[in-house]
């Protein structure tokens, strides 16, 4: 498989996995902060580096049904949110391909 490296972000603020703070995205890529997840609240990101996508599978959330993927730290395997892959509501269209990132399993990194 090869050897992988982590991407280090530069910015005013950069958010990190909140057990080994690798570098996950900066708040020029966030889209919202209107968002809940399992631990409370969530944003909404338009992209995220560090991560390993899960399995696709279905969700209802509270917004309707959608096929999802778990995303876990490339490096310590946290847990940190989901990715979106479809939605089946033509009004949620928008999040297709996006990324939640839940602010409980966040630390500021700078």
């Amino acid at each position: 498989m090869g050897m992988s490296y982590r991407r280090y972000l530069s910015g005013a603020r950069i958010y990190g996995c909140c057990k080994c703070r690798t570098h996950l995205a900066t708040i020029h890529s966030m889209i919202s902060r209107a968002f809940n997840g399992q631990h409370g609240r969530a944003y909404l990101f338009d992209g995220v580096v560090n991560v390993i996508e899960g399995e696709p599978n279905d969700r209802q959330m509270t917004t309707g049904n959608h096929t999802v993927r778990d995303i876990y730290c490339v490096k310590c395997g946290q847990t940190l949110g989901w990715k979106y892959d479809y939605a089946y509501e033509p009004s949620q269209k928008y999040k297709e391909g996006k990324y939640i990132l839940e602010r409980n399993l966040l630390v500021d990194v700078q």
